[in-house]
């Protein structure tokens, strides 16, 4: 079968896991530690005014998503392999700029993973990094690797989300004016909105699900309004995420608590979970930073390796050992450096801030001027038209990341 063909309708069954997975894929790829850190650091600076950036990143999120989910399905390629097709040498570069990204980001996804196990059981951050990378490794080593894969992030993203709502409630947080200050804040720092939406839906996390639906054969027409379905559902569960995290800390900060955000070692959402839960709520910190940074380290894998398709890794044995090196390049970098320098994930949010607007160009031109990589299907004009809009911000916001990046390397 050809890959812009129409699919035949996937199995119900199959149809709800393939769609599960790859809304929790995208969703707990969302939420790693950096964003943690992110949300906690903005939360103590602007305080109630924060939830616009946040809302602000979900309605970006919706238009990104919803056009790259539905043109993926409707090509039945993958992203590279799909850039490639409408401009010769655009995949080669979405590859090469989504791979480095991955990497460098999944140096902070492994120190994720070791702070966590060292705020829940408090182990070595180097020994809890290695443990995390070796998890993740032995996952994509596993004969059932695609049904564990399933597993492990649906059933860690759903523990994610209890924790964090545990947290939200036990600090009382002021949802009224949250909510207020979701369309009407007191003031707008775009610095907040570039870097939350750089983080949330920049680089590799853009293409997860819309890559893990491909495997599971949710492609062409006849499966649109279930791919439509589930980017929706997806951007859903992400916000829900997103804004609960928001109001645990909120919740610290608007009781009078101040958190540390001056040294390098600070850690401002550990302590707003101390400060919310004592020292349960720093073990239910580690739960949920464990848990985003290791669905993080296996998103980052897999979203980078499923662009490899395009030098020839196509094989699924091909791609589990790519995803084994991957990994374990990651591992030997943090511990070589012993953490994840801010430096390294200051330049690999500018990489995110170029990553979103390229790959957004691609698929905007490919949904108004390239039918014939969609089976003949005419694409929804609205949805285009949201997209060139959200597409003109991106590179606006971009160009600022950039900007801010280099300013900050040059210090």
């Amino acid at each position: 079968m050809s890959h812009n063909a129409p699919a035949p309708s996937v199995a119900a069954a199959s149809l709800r896991g393939g769609l599960l997975a790859a809304i929790f894929l995208m969703a707990t790829s969302a939420i790693g530690p950096g964003f943690i850190t992110q949300t906690a650091s903005f939360t103590a600076r602007m305080g109630s005014a924060f939830a616009f950036a946040i809302l602000a990143s979900i309605l970006i999120d919706f238009v990104v998503q919803l056009n790259i989910w539905r043109i993926t399905a409707l090509t039945g390629r993958r992203a590279s392999e799909t850039a490639n097709a409408a401009i010769p040498g655009a995949g080669y570069l979405l590859t090469a700029l989504v791979v480095i990204g991955g990497l460098a980001f999944n140096v902070g996804n492994i120190a994720g993973g070791g702070l966590g196990l060292n705020a829940m059981i408090g182990l070595d951050p180097r020994i809890g990094g290695a443990i995390s990378a070796a998890l993740a490794i032995g996952i994509f080593l596993s004969k059932q690797a695609g049904l564990l894969l399933d597993r492990m992030i649906i059933g860690l993203g759903i523990v994610m989300i209890a924790m964090v709502l545990f947290v939200a409630l036990q600090s009382n947080p002021p949802v009224g004016e949250a909510l207020r200050q979701s369309v009407w804040p007191d003031y707008i720092d775009f610095a907040a909105i570039t870097t939350i939406v750089g983080g949330t839906v920049g680089g590799y996390i853009t293409y997860s699900g819309a890559h893990r639906l491909l495997d599971k054969g949710l492609t062409g027409e006849a499966n649109l309004r279930a791919v439509t379905r589930a980017a929706l559902t997806g951007i859903a569960v992400t916000g829900v995420m997103r804004f609960v995290l928001f109001l645990a800390i909120l919740g610290v900060v608007a009781s009078g608590v101040t958190l540390d955000l001056s040294s390098q070692a600070a850690n401002p959402a550990a302590q707003a979970f101390q400060a919310a839960a004592g020292d349960w709520g720093m073990r239910v910190f580690g739960v949920v930073l464990w848990a985003a940074a290791l669905t993080s380290v296996i998103g980052a894998a897999y979203t980078s390796v499923s662009f490899l398709d395009v030098v020839g890794v196509r094989s699924d044995k091909a791609r589990s050992w790519a995803t084994v090196v991957f990994i374990s390049f990651s591992l030997v970098v943090f511990l070589s450096l012993g953490t994840a320098p801010a430096a390294i994930l200051v330049f690999v949010g500018g990489f995110n801030g170029l990553i979103l607007p390229i790959g957004l160009t691609i698929f905007t031109y490919i949904g108004y001027a390239r039918s014939d990589l969609m089976g003949g299907h005419r694409y929804n004009r609205v949805l285009l038209a949201l997209g060139a809009i959200v597409c003109a911000l991106t590179w606006y916001m971009g160009a600022r990341s950039v900007t801010t990046i280099f300013a900050f390397l040059g210090q």
